[in-house]
């Protein structure tokens, strides 16, 4: 049995201690000292309990005293540092119904989601102070939308059903994930099965995939390729000016053999948008899409399975610059570009 990776404690400010940050810095000083490598080909990454979203604080005063004597210690030392972050979209108390929310909800949702960058960027900030070559990287491993639990289900159990304004969450993050990859070398959904934004429920011997599932499929080719400098003009959208949003969100890369994935999200309920790319030095010769997309309430279930599934999508249109297509209302798309 190989160990890869090695959390030194989980949620220490709060569930995992109510420690104070200097007091659990000194402590994953102690305890990662024996974490150690017994394998010369197989090295333990050591993961120190990063912040609860915007407690900027405790990531500032972690690595002051982890960072206490010099740099190159603690880069043999300290190779990721974690972050968690929820989507509720009525607060932590409420939460919010995982099928059953309007049109505000569903833009005040997404909003949340796009908070993501803010704590990555300004997070990382700190961690460039101490980690300017970026070695240590941010792991990201609680995120997702968390709602009320289904009713008649145990509260401590923590199931919860899965629409298209998760598939929209997921895309999303996973775009801002991708174009901060120089910073964010890990993000895991904490449960796959059943719990919170999973990728799977089950009910006894049955099994249904979930949109976030099929939008996890579509963002697989930008794993371990590299990434592309890109941008997209927006607009913003919404029905309340307090969680307004932008229209789109995308992020890009180039394949080993050459391929250019593009992954987009449309956040608009109610409309399509033409998009018109410029691909700097790039031939175009052929154009493959897969898209998940539907009404924001739709979801899977053990009755109706495949109600939201990846679609072929081929109505894109090769010009001299790049490609032209109409991208649909509610949709997480993903081209492959030769």
């Amino acid at each position: 049995m190989e160990l890869d990776f090695f959390g030194v404690g989980n949620e220490n400010w709060g569930c995992g201690g109510n420690m104070n940050p200097d007091f659990y810095a000194n402590e994953y000083r102690r305890y990662q000292t024996y974490v150690r490598n017994y394998h010369p080909d197989h090295p333990v990454s050591k993961i120190c309990c990063g912040a609860n979203v915007d407690d900027y604080e405790w990531t500032s005063e972690v690595l002051k005293t982890t960072h206490n004597h010099c740099l190159k210690e603690l880069h043999g030392n300290m190779d990721g540092l974690s972050l968690h972050y929820y989507v509720h979209p009525e607060g932590w108390e409420i939460k919010g119904s995982a099928t059953d929310f309007d049109d505000k909800v569903w833009y005040k949702s997404l909003n949340k989601a796009l908070f993501m960058e803010t704590l990555i960027e300004r997070h990382g900030h700190i961690m460039d102070e101490y980690d300017p070559e970026k070695k240590i990287g941010m792991i990201v491993d609680e995120w997702g939308a968390w709602y009320t639990v289904e009713p008649g289900t145990n509260p401590g159990f923590l199931y919860q059903q899965n629409t298209m304004r998760d598939a929209l969450i997921a895309g999303i993050t996973l775009n801002i994930f991708n174009k901060h990859s120089d910073r964010v070398k890990m993000a895991n959904l904490a449960q796959i099965v059943n719990v919170l934004q999973s990728v799977i429920l089950t009910d006894g011997a049955d099994m249904i995939l979930t949109p976030t599932y099929h939008v996890f499929d579509m963002y697989k080719y930008h794993q371990d390729a590299m990434l592309v400098d890109s941008s997209i003009e927006t607009e913003t959208i919404g029905v309340e000016e307090e969680w307004q949003v932008p229209n789109l969100t995308e992020s890009v890369s180039v394949a080993e053999d050459g391929a250019v994935h593009i992954t987009l999200t449309n956040l608009s309920l109610d409309k399509d948008y033409e998009i018109r790319t410029i691909l700097t030095d790039y031939q175009v010769n052929e154009v493959k899409g897969e898209i998940v997309h539907g009404e924001m309430h739709e979801m899977n279930t053990f009755e109706t399975p495949d109600q939201v599934r990846v679609k072929e999508f081929n109505e894109v249109e090769k010009t001299a610059e790049g490609i032209r297509f109409t991208i649909p209302k509610c949709s997480v798309l993903h081209l492959e570009v030769r």
